[in-house]
């Protein structure tokens, strides 16, 4: 399996939130699990920059899409 584009620290940058592992652990313990029947662009934890960036990547299956989809998963708890 190829790696992603970008590594799940540069999203976290991208998103301007802390992109160290320890930031990125305290993200993911604060949001984890999303709510259910909530799609990650829509959880109300992001900006509206966030969100929008989020949502455009999966939709244009973007560079970032891989990434973004990594992310999800981790939300959901997987």
């Amino acid at each position: 399996m190829d790696q992603p584009l970008h590594p799940f620290t540069e999203l976290f940058a991208q998103l301007g939130l802390p992109s160290d592992a320890q930031g990125i652990g305290q993200f993911l313990a604060a949001h984890t699990p999303l709510a259910p029947g909530i799609v990650l662009a829509d959880a109300p934890f992001w900006s509206a920059a966030q969100a929008t960036f989020l949502r455009e990547e999966l939709l244009e299956d973007a560079d970032w899409a891989e990434v973004v989809d990594q992310l999800n998963a981790a939300l959901w708890g997987g």
